[in-house]
């Protein structure tokens, strides 16, 4: 008979100890359990790696904590993925009202919802492991520079309103000093202005003392979508020696992932099929196109296969990602449930955050389209993040000093 060891068992010390250092969303239960298995597992067999990428599904709380601040957050891929391989979620900033409903209700913590450049980080940012950032991506995206060069506005870092807010993020680093900076942006960032945004960016960090390696990843490995994202990540080069970060890869491209019919709901409410109007509308509108020689119009997703790159504007008629329902006379889009499963907000991550097999919808139809259309996919972020942590456990055992974490280390020497 299986003996529990229940949380009212324990001194109340280890109960506050528990509270300030378990995730936010994860259950006491489920941290002390998994603190206490992986203290097993080192026990057992003392020379195995740190963290074994890719052999737990389960959170790896405990065998190399670390603290992270997710800035411009959006619907938390970062917090997802961050938190499953063993990170503490510090900080969280994100200035979208909408974005913060869902960012509470999932995380059991709302935002820093003001504008970045008006925060105090001195008095509001604690220190942390590792920065991950999604910053927007609208003045350096092919759609959103074609947008602001028909309206006669500026774009890339001279974006008054959204381009400077990368420096808002330098700010940040310049004062924490993170080990490790984590950001993600649109594929078009490395080429924007014929380079020289990209060239601001990797220069600025290397300024600041950080080496810095970027890759394009196609998210089609682990989420059935076409989705093309630039990963940026930069190691501090007076935490890591040359050496180590030498050893740091990005994941390859899975051989096979999921089809695009994997997330398809077998029941899915009539509302979402296309309107007769609209239908002929998008039918005539790729006609139009066809006859110019242009690709442009709607797209009917292959359950076989992988669909298109979800945007922000899918709320508005879901033409890139269409699909063929069975027994409807015309196509439906996406429910907000399959966006979520096309991102990769499902049951490896919801469990996590005290939720089943998927998150809960608590905003609209066209909030959650755009969030989803906005997001990074946590999959991907995980893939990446592994890679990272095999470069902070090497640090840890060449220098034989058993303490690489500077959140960590910062409080010990307060103390």
């Amino acid at each position: 008979m299986t003996k529990d060891v229940l949380i009212r068992s324990l001194d109340s010390e280890v109960a506050d100890w528990i509270d300030r250092t378990k995730p936010a969303g994860v259950s006491r239960e489920e941290y002390l359990r998994q603190v206490i298995g992986a203290e097993h597992r080192r026990i057992e067999d003392p020379q195995a790696t740190l963290f074994p990428v890719g052999a737990d599904p389960e959170p790896v709380f405990g065998l190399l904590p670390f603290r992270f601040v997710d800035l411009f957050a959006g619907i938390g891929g970062f917090r997802c993925a961050l938190t499953k391989l063993g990170g503490t979620c510090v900080y969280t900033s994100e200035w979208d009202k909408y974005a913060a409903t869902t960012y509470e209700a999932w995380y059991g913590e709302r935002p820093d919802t003001r504008d970045i450049r008006e925060v105090d980080f001195d008095k509001d940012v604690p220190e942390h492991d590792v920065l991950a950032a999604g910053f927007p991506c609208q003045p350096f995206s092919l759609a959103g520079v074609s947008k602001k060069n028909s309206l006669g506005r500026r774009h890339g870092f001279e974006d008054e309103h959204q381009g400077n807010l990368f420096f808002s993020i330098l700010d940040l680093v310049r004062l924490r000093e993170p080990p490790v900076v984590l950001l993600e942006n649109v594929k078009n960032l490395t080429s924007h202005d014929k380079g020289n945004t990209w060239q601001v960016i990797r220069t600025s960090l290397e300024e600041l003392g950080y080496r810095v390696f970027h890759q394009v990843i196609d998210a089609q490995g682990w989420v059935p979508q076409h989705r093309e994202r630039v990963f940026i990540v930069g190691f501090r080069e007076d935490v890591f020696t040359s050496a180590t970060t030498e050893s740091f890869s990005y994941p390859t491209l899975p051989d096979s992932g999921p089809r695009f019919g994997s997330i398809l709901e077998a029941d899915p409410d009539p509302k979402y099929m296309l309107s007769d109007r609209l239908w002929e509308y998008l039918k005539g509108y790729k006609e139009k196109h066809a006859r110019r020689g242009n690709g442009f119009g709607f797209s009917i997703a292959d359950p076989d296969g992988v669909s298109r790159t979800i945007s922000a504007r899918y709320h508005k008629d879901g033409s890139e990602i269409l699909i063929r329902h069975k027994g409807w006379r015309n196509p439906r889009r996406l429910t907000p449930g399959e966006a979520g499963m096309l991102m990769g907000f499902d049951g490896d991550f919801a469990p996590l955050f005290g939720h089943g097999e998927a998150f809960p919808q608590v905003v609209s139809d066209t909030q959650a389209y755009r969030q989803f259309g906005n997001a990074v996919v946590p999959k991907v972020v995980e893939a990446v993040m592994e890679g990272i942590l095999a470069v902070m456990a090497d640090a840890i055992e060449r220098t034989g000093n058993g303490c690489l974490l500077k959140g960590r280390y910062v409080a010990e020497a307060a103390a």
